[in-house]
Order: structure tokens, then C-alpha cells, then sequence
């Protein structure tokens, strides 16, 4: 595969983006800035308030990140959205020229060959399931392909409804600086970007398997505290026939909201040594616009003969593993950080916080004789009351904070990263 390039237009090539929500908009906002495109081509699939002129205004104003022109030019801000067209649903934006489709919202009728567009970022959060066939009533991201892209990136993980069905062979999970090169350009034609916090929660493991090696992990646990996305309510509302969660009609304004995360099985998709230790994953909603942090809970096996596991000894590995990271995946910081600290930090899968970094080692009693086998071999060559029956091991937990900004800063800045690179190899 070839070097992922940061910057400079690729002869004009042309990236489609479907559906302009939180990641649509802040996806268009990087590749403007990246300018590695040359065009980028926008379906919204609908009218937007009464003209092309309102949709302008939408892309030009983020609620958390301030305006376009002050993201790409700080201080110097200048209005960056000009010659907008209706008849042609074009506009040029910080001198790239978008063209806004408005038509169609299932993928199958969105005409990507028309508009000579190869590489689609669906980001909508609707089609995920790629064992759905293009001509499904409810769409399908296969759709994108008969549309004529060659290739589709999905900001969002997986999710195949029927369990008996498998991962088609063309469709695959990846994290950039994890296991992107499980992309084959040869076989793969939809890719998974996973979750912001899959992103996160593989860069704090990894450093860990890495060092201590999936044995001496004997589980493991997080919990994401997140912040508000856009299909939480702002006020109360009645939940829908059928509904059996009714936390999600709640006020996220008012509330920490328990609910749920596929983190732990997308983990398992980028990082197979996972399947090896026992995992639990939780997630708390709270009323942010952005900025969350994982806590992410060890237990280590000490060693009798090496090193004990100790608070610097854990830093150290995050330490080191970030200095070897070029491209800035994984941070460590032992500043004292907080949410808003964090927001808009250029591709930061992670960023661990090793001031919280705590750890703590206790002696595990063990009885064998209630151990499947080996109580039984045991018992037969000695007393039931023998005290060689117990064990005792030496086990360290570690408590690892690690903060990550789930919308521009690190999900959207990497999913650039993936865009491109899978750019290269077409």
C-alpha cells in the first residue's frame, strides 16, 4: 500500500460524501482544509430549508467547532463559501468546488458515475449492514456500488442483523494505525471506519498487548463517558411503538444516560487477540457537545521473577508507544486535562491522561480443588484438606484514563486519514 499523503490535490479526483449530519459536515470541513481532492460531491438526498444559500449557512457554522473560516484560518478568518449556484448545486468552497446532490437518498439511485465519483464516504449511519443486497426497499451501502463507486467507507461500524449471516469477504473493519493494513485494494470494496470509540479504546489496548502479551491480560473492562451524538433527544419525548430502551426518549440536557456500546465486539475485529481476554464494555451519555474519555481497567499476572507492575511502569508503556507513533495516534500527556481541553486535537486516537494512571497488586487465593481438572489430578495424590490445594497469585489491576474527541478531532481527522489512504491505492 502506498504512504498515506497529507496534502496536495490528486489530479482532480473526486470524493462523494453521503449525508451531511455531524460526521458528513466535519468530514467535508477536513477535506476542504486537506485539499486533497479536487472536487467533493455532497448528497443530501432532500431540499434544504429554501435554498442552496441555506445549506452555505449550515456548513459555514458549527455550534462546538466555530466557523469554517476560522478552522482553516485561525485569526485570519475570511468568508470562505463563495459563487453558489442553484441552478447547478454547486458552490466553491475555500476553492473547491462542492456540488450538492438533492435528489435521492437510496444509495442505488444515487447516479456516483454520473459525477465520475469512485470513492463514497457514507456517513449516515443508515446502511451498515453489507450483507444487505443494493436492491433492498430500506437501501443498502451496496447500493453506492451499483451506483458506480468502487469503493465505500462507512463511518460507523458494522452491523449485520442476521447472526447466521457472515462478513462478506469484500467488506472489512479497520482503525488507522491499528490494523489498516488489513485493507486489500484487491478484495475489499467497503470498509468500516469502527466507532470513535473503538478508535480510542484499540490505541489503549494495544500499547498493552504489545508489552505484556494477551496471557498476562487476564481481563479487562471500560467504560466510555460520552458525550451527546445527534440521535439523543434535547427534550422528553413518548418512545415509539416497540421501543424497549427508555432512556434513549430522555433528555440528554438534563440527565446522565446509561445505555450501550459494540465497542468490545468491533475491538475484537481490529485487534483478534482480544477474542483471548475476557471483556466488558459500558457507556455513559452526558450532557456534552463533544470531548469523552474511556476508563479502561486491567488485570495484569504478575511475574514472581520480573518486574512489578507498577503506576510508571504502565506510563512508561504508553509513553514509549506514543514516541514511536509518527503520525500522533496515540498521545500521552501528564498534564491535568480536562473535556473541552482535548476537543479538536488533530488525529488523536487517543490521548492518555497519566496523571490518573493508577495501579494496585493483591495476592489471589486459588483453591485447586474447585479448578476444573486440575482439582480433580490434585486431589488424587493428596488430602482434600492438603494447604498445597491453594495458590496464591499475584494479580495487578491498572485503572487507564484515556480521552479522545469523538467528532473533528479524532473520529472525522482519522476517517481523513482512511479516505485517503484507501484513495491511493485506486
Amino acid at each position: 500500500m502506498k504512504k498515506n499523503s497529507n496534502n496536495g490535490k490528486k489530479n482532480g479526483m473526486r470524493l462523494g460524501i453521503n449525508g451531511l449530519g455531524r460526521i458528513g459536515k466535519l468530514t467535508l470541513w477536513h477535506h476542504i482544509a486537506r485539499k486533497y481532492f479536487g472536487e467533493i460531491v455532497i448528497n443530501v438526498g432532500r431540499n434544504v430549508g429554501t435554498s442552496l444559500a441555506d445549506l452555505g449557512h449550515y456548513l459555514e457554522r458549527d455550534s462546538t467547532y466555530g466557523s469554517l473560516g476560522a478552522y482553516l484560518y485561525g485569526h485570519k478568518i475570511h468568508k470562505v463559501i463563495q459563487d453558489i449556484d442553484e441552478t447547478t448545486g454547486t458552490m466553491i468552497v475555500d476553492g473547491v468546488r462542492v456540488k450538492v446532490l438533492r435528489r435521492f437518498r437510496d444509495p442505488k439511485d444515487i447516479d456516483w458515475q454520473e459525477h465520475n465519483v469512485r470513492l463514497v464516504v457514507d456517513t449516515t449511519g443508515h446502511f451498515l449492514d453489507p450483507t444487505v443486497p443494493f436492491d433492498d426497499p430500506k437501501g443498502s451501502v451496496r447500493g453506492h456500488l451499483e451506483g458506480g463507486a468502487r469503493n465505500v467507507i462507512v463511518s460507523a461500524p458494522f452491523k449485520i442483523k442476521d447472526e447466521s449471516k457472515s462478513m462478506p469477504d469484500d467488506a472489512v473493519t479497520t482503525v488507522m494505525g491499528i490494523n489498516e493494513n488489513d485493507f486489500n485494494p484487491l478484495v475489499h470494496r467497503i470498509v468500516s471506519n469502527a466507532s470513535c470509540t473503538t478508535t480510542c479504546l484499540a490505541h489503549m489496548m494495544k500499547p498493552l498487548l504489545d508489552f505484556f502479551g494477551p496471557q498476562r491480560i487476564l481481563t479487562a473492562s471500560m467504560a466510555t463517558i460520552h458525550a451527546v451524538t445527534g440521535s439523543q433527544e434535547v427534550l422528553d419525548r413518548l418512545p415509539k411503538s416497540g421501543a424497549s430502551d427508555l432512556r434513549k426518549n430522555r433528555s440528554i440536557m438534563n440527565n446522565i444516560i446509561l445505555t450501550s456500546t459494540g465497542a468490545a465486539k468491533a475491538l475484537t475485529l481490529v485487534i483478534p487477540e482480544m477474542k483471548q481476554i475476557g471483556f466488558i464494555a459500558e457507556s455513559v451519555r452526558i450532557p456534552n457537545s463533544t470531548g469523552s474519555l474511556i476508563i479502561l481497567v486491567v488485570n495484569l499476572q504478575e511475574e514472581p521473577s520480573g518486574e512489578s507492575i507498577r503506576r510508571e511502569v504502565i506510563n512508561t508503556v504508553y509513553r514509549e508507544a506514543s514516541a514511536r507513533d509518527s503520525r500522533g495516534y496515540l498521545h500521552y500527556t501528564e498534564e491535568q486535562n480536562v473535556s473541552s481541553d482535548i476537543i479538536g486535537l488533530p488525529r488523536a486516537g487517543a490521548i492518555i491522561e497519566g496523571h490518573e494512571t493508577h495501579t494496585r497488586t493483591a495476592e489471589v487465593s486459588i483453591d485447586l480443588k474447585k479448578v476444573c481438572k486440575v482439582g480433580e489430578q490434585s486431589s488424587l495424590s493428596r488430602s482434600s484438606n492438603s494447604a498445597q490445594d491453594m495458590i496464591r497469585i499475584a494479580i495487578t489491576q491498572a485503572v487507564i484514563y484515556g480521552w479522545y474527541d469523538n467528532e473533528l478531532g479524532s473520529y472525522v481527522n482519522m476517517l481523513g486519514d482512511r479516505t485517503v489512504s484507501v484513495a491511493e491505492t485506486m
